[in-house]
């Protein structure tokens, strides 16, 4: 019997039909067969080429992978994305930057294990990719990617290196005004940046009125408490001059907006979301030295709290820092840039999602983690954002 029959058997008995009975049925046929083994990861890889045509991409990936399956899934399709990616086509920086994310070769590799519970295994992962569907495509250009101006040759700018060290002073610091001051002064050199980036693109393409296309991206929204902390990330999307729509079912936000708003806004969640979580910790601690048990209600009306409260602090730092520039620009057209960069990022984001819902907040509860979160935004430094959009 050759080969990719073997293979053909096995997947019309398992990937098709979820019963446990038959999964054990096609994994014993493929541990029957060492023969099979290539043929399987081809057919791996194709399931992975077939998942970027339908708008995933590799951190999608491995990101619905672990919400679903479990580390040894993890590693198995992080292998997967390695072999198929030379024979894939260029897609740009963004996406190479997800390539050089994923484990290295070593620990990629499954773990040794007898053949059958390996092909269980990609089997189980198998079924899952072979049921993804189809995302909103966040590429644009014939590289695969929003133009950017060659920015994949460029090297990280001053700005985002020191507002990188500005955040990641402001996580280690144990006193809440230094990591005020730091989260303050990094917000204010994303909205200077952001002024800069979208004066250089009106210039290099000589008008006012036809701004660089935006880019988007997804960034991951884990539990537990996703949802207050997709408030989060559109509240930091919304003050540095992009938009955000989470998609609850697979765990993430797609942001939209422009490149060197789309890297602030990376870099600022990431910030602000450490910041969170270590308060959170400390208030949990101060709660349980009162007598109180910590509870998932606390929890949840602490990041709601710190997510509005970080929202409002942040949009008022950063019009506060767009103004200024405005008021001592050279350049008159600084306005109608803004402006028009707004409109883009307006159009691009009702095209990929024509229709949105926005949803409530659920479990925020409970005052006194509303509370002690509202406080620690303040301490973290971070007008109104809009309702959270979820696609």
């Amino acid at each position: 019997m050759s080969t990719p029959s073997t293979v053909d058997r096995a997947f019309e008995t398992a990937l098709y039909d979820t019963a446990d009975d038959a999964l054990d049925t096609a994994a014993s046929l493929l541990a029957a067969d060492p023969a099979a083994d290539a043929e399987l990861a081809r057919r791996g890889e194709e399931f992975v080429a077939t998942a970027w045509r339908r708008g995933w991409q590799p951190a999608d990936l491995v990101r619905i992978v672990r919400r679903e399956l479990d580390d040894v899934h993890v590693r198995l399709v992080a292998a997967l994305i390695r072999a198929q990616a030379p024979d894939d086509r260029a897609r740009g920086p963004r996406w190479a930057a997800q390539l050089d994310d994923l484990p290295d070769a070593e620990a990629t590799a499954p773990p040794r294990t007898d053949r059958f519970s390996h092909a269980t295994a990609v089997l189980e992962l198998y079924r899952l990719l072979l049921r993804l569907p189809g995302l909103e495509p966040l590429e644009t250009g014939a590289a695969g990617e929003a133009p950017r101006r060659g920015r994949e040759n460029r090297p990280e700018s001053r700005a985002l290196a020191r507002i990188r060290a500005l955040l990641a002073k402001a996580e280690a610091t144990g006193y809440p005004e230094e990591a005020e001051a730091l989260s303050a002064k990094a917000q204010e050199l994303m909205a200077r940046h952001s002024v800069d980036e979208a004066l250089l693109a009106a210039q290099a393409q000589g008008s006012a009125t036809s701004p660089d296309t935006p880019g988007a991206c997804r960034i991951g929204v884990e539990p537990p408490y996703e949802q207050a902390k997709a408030v989060l990330l559109d509240a930091v999307a919304d003050a540095n001059h992009c938009r955000a729509v989470w998609n609850e079912t697979f765990g993430f936000s797609t942001v939209v907006g422009f490149e060197a708003d789309l890297e602030a806004v990376e870099l600022l969640y990431t910030s602000l979301l450490v910041q969170a979580e270590a308060a959170m910790t400390k208030a949990e601690a101060g709660q349980r030295a009162g007598g109180r048990k910590r509870t998932k209600t606390f929890r949840q009306s602490f990041l709601a709290a710190y997510a509005h409260r970080a929202g409002t602090r942040l949009r008022a730092a950063a019009e506060a820092a767009t103004e200024a520039a405005a008021t001592g620009a050279a350049d008159a057209n600084l306005l109608p840039v803004l402006a028009s960069r707004e409109v883009a990022v307006t159009d691009r984001v009702e095209r990929m999602f024509p229709q949105t819902t926005t949803t409530r907040l659920r479990g925020a509860a409970d005052a006194a983690g509303w509370t002690e979160g509202t406080r620690a935004a303040d301490a973290a430094r971070v007008g109104h954002h809009r309702p959270l959009k979820r696609g």
